[in-house]
């Protein structure tokens, strides 16, 4: 039972009731107005300052020329190759790491066996290995003076300062993502559904098809969305195994840092805003797939 006095409620339940549960729990996120304005006015302030100003500041330079200088940036064969090259390298990458990102979770999720501890910490790898040292790592293995170099050489195949060691480097860099998301949703979910699928008769695909899909698609496909953001945006790994070749090895980042390079301004703040238009519509996707991912779970 509880005594309203004022403003202020005094619970007179026994202690670990549900009443006086519930009043410890409110207690304990109660704060003052003017600290709940001070949390809230820093993380507006620094939202503002590190992310939104500089986000802005791209569309403005791009189109301080006006719409002709940004539409010609945009039109230049090379902002066009590296278009292009991005795009293929992202329709490459994200495939290859939705099978092995599939496949691993569910090794992890739903069988034991020897290694499993090994193949979670090689899988968390690229996020603790810089991008420039990975390749460093690809150039030491396929490049001319490398492992495979003298054969590569031997059989024309191009490997570094080419498309392939472009996709494989961003594989390397994106291949957690996926992987990550969908282990803890597939071990939060156990392993009875398969196993009641598997006792009526189903087979292996009719299981993942009919049972696992349908219960991991949401978090399949926020997977996906993180992955390919990353594969558009990745600097460092392509960086170093590219070669910077325009209109053959450049991708949309790196056809920035050239331009900048070269003080043209202008067009590198266009190419640069098509990037940020990329990034804010894979954020508008992300937060449906929240929204419909929390919905659901309610």
């Amino acid at each position: 039972m509880s005594i309203v006095i004022g403003k202020q409620a005094l619970v007179t339940a026994a202690p670990g009731s549900a009443a006086q549960t519930r009043f410890e729990k409110n207690r304990a996120t109660r704060e003052p107005v003017w600290v709940k304005r001070i949390i809230l006015g820093l993380g507006l302030t620094f939202f503002t300052i590190f992310l939104l100003m500089p986000l802005l500041a791209v569309f403005v330079e791009a189109l301080r020329k006006g719409l002709d200088v940004y539409w010609q940036a945009l039109r230049d064969p090379d902002a066009i190759a590296a278009i292009k090259l991005t795009l293929l390298t992202a329709v490459i990458a994200v495939p290859l790491n939705l099978v092995f990102g599939i496949a691993a979770a569910w090794s992890i999720a739903k069988f034991d066996f020897r290694g499993k501890q090994l193949l979670i910490t090689l899988i968390d790898l690229p996020f603790s290995v810089s991008p420039v040292i990975v390749g460093l790592m690809y150039v030491l293995v396929f490049g001319a003076s490398g492992w495979f170099g003298s054969w590569l050489i031997e059989n024309d195949i191009k490997i570094i300062f080419a498309v392939p060691g472009i996709v494989l480097a961003t594989i390397f860099v994106t291949f957690p993502f996926i992987a990550r998301e969908l282990i803890p949703l597939m071990q939060a979910q156990g392993r009875e559904e398969e196993e009641a699928a598997v006792v009526l008769g189903a087979r292996g695909w009719q299981v993942f098809w009919y049972v696992t899909l349908p219960n991991i698609k949401w978090g399949l496909l926020y997977g996906v969305i993180l992955c390919n953001a990353r594969a558009m945006g990745e600097f460092g790994a392509v960086s170093v195994v590219s070669g910077h070749i325009r209109g053959l090895t450049n991708t949309m980042p790196l056809h920035v840092e050239i331009l900048y390079n070269e003080y043209q301004f202008a067009a590198a703040f266009a190419v640069a805003s098509l990037l940020a238009i990329l990034a804010v519509f894979t954020l508008v996707i992300k937060s449906w797939v929240e929204y419909r991912t929390h919905k659901l779970g309610h």
